[in-house]
């Protein structure tokens, strides 16, 4: 596959799932006032003599209720990210800036932001640590370029050599350049919004007192059904959107780094600590589509993982699939000091004769 149509289909594929998130909306507007009008049929309407009528405007206030807990539960959880900022948001998962005046390996980290933010054009973003987190793993975070910050685990610093940093920061500036991280962010609100109807009907099933609320508890049930629905479709939608966005970033990260060998072999370095025991607590489920390498996958099925699995990847950078690569690395510290160039360096890939991306 050549690596400019492999971005240009993600972009397509990410244009249709999006969409798809209107379509859901629209289904579930249908979906709840069915749920409705069945239960004031079993409530009321079905015991009166006399053809069944629905309450005046009823339809109209029920599309006019979804409506506002979908897009007002989006509009408020987006605002709430929005305002964070990237720093902060990093700081809550524990992140800190980076020390490239005390530590060599995060001179390393910060000279590699230093030379992809020039051959990206982006703006520098902060460069930030998770200093107690022993996984291979990075995410990008911010509502656009001014407040954008890229942080990497610990255990990124340890085991990653320059070439497969380069790979892994370069993903990273990806997710910032296509405006990933406002647009997972405007996702995570669409599917607050349409868990809200759900919590709405959990709050109307439940009884009173005196269990005399046979009426509100199946108008409640009708929506927690419909909201349920909802929400399950917007989450498998949100997750296939992530993928997407990670084939998209693995792209742009071989065409800027000029190198399979980097990303690739961040992606099969992971492979190989996955089936190790966890050295550090996993980061929260509402930040998974963030990180390069998901930490969570689905047991049942893969449409709700948010990320591509390690073998699918692999498999799309170099062709043909690939095993894990040992931990250990070799001590390649050269140029810590050095100030950032716009070059960046990465051998080329000629050991692969088979490409899965073509640079052209």
């Amino acid at each position: 596959m050549l690596i400019f149509e492999a971005q240009r289909d993600a972009r397509g594929a990410t244009r249709r799932l999006v969409l798809a998130f209107a379509v859901t909306v629209v289904a579930l507007v249908l979906l709840v006032n069915g749920s409705l009008a069945l239960a004031w049929g079993l409530t009321w309407g079905f015991w009166v003599a006399g053809e069944l009528m629905l309450p005046r405007h009823f339809l109209a206030v029920n599309t006019a209720l979804v409506l506002l807990f979908v897009l007002g539960g989006w509009w408020v959880e987006t605002s709430r990210l929005r305002s964070a900022g990237g720093q902060r948001l990093a700081e809550q998962l524990g992140a800190r800036l980076a020390q490239p005046s005390g530590n060599a390996d995060e001179q390393r980290f910060a000279n590699i932001v230093d030379e992809m933010a020039i051959a990206s054009g982006l703006r520098r973003p902060q460069a930030m640590v998770l200093a107690r987190d022993a996984r291979i793993n990075a995410f990008a975070a911010g509502w656009n370029a001014d407040d954008a910050v890229v942080a990497v685990t610990q255990g990124a610093l340890d085991h990653l050599t320059r070439e497969e940093l380069q790979g892994l920061v370069a993903h990273e500036f990806s997710h910032i350049v296509e405006g990933d991280t406002r647009l997972n962010m405007r996702l995570i609100g669409m599917v607050f919004g349409l868990e809200m109807l759900y919590r709405l009907g959990q709050q109307l099933s439940q009884p009173d007192e005196n269990d005399r609320r046979l009426a509100a508890a199946l108008l409640g049930l009708g929506l927690m059904a419909a909201g349920w629905l909802g929400w399950l479709a917007g989450h498998a939608l949100q997750a296939a959107v992530s993928r997407q966005r990670e084939y998209l970033a693995d792209a742009r990260a071989v065409q800027w780094t000029r190198s399979r060998d980097g990303l690739g072999g961040v992606l099969r370095k992971a492979m190989s600590q996955r089936s190790q025991a966890p050295a550090s607590r996993p980061l929260g489920s509402h930040v998974q589509h963030m990180l390069l390498i998901s930490e969570h996958e689905d047991k049942m099925s893969d449409w709700l993982d948010s990320h591509p699995t390690l073998e699918q990847r692999v498999r799309r950078i170099y062709g043909r699939a690939q095993g894990p690569l040992p931990l250990a690395r070799a001590d390649d510290r050269e140029d810590h000091a050095a100030p950032a160039s716009g070059a960046t360096t990465a051998p080329g890939a000629a050991d692969h004769p088979d490409p899965g991306w073509k640079l052209v």
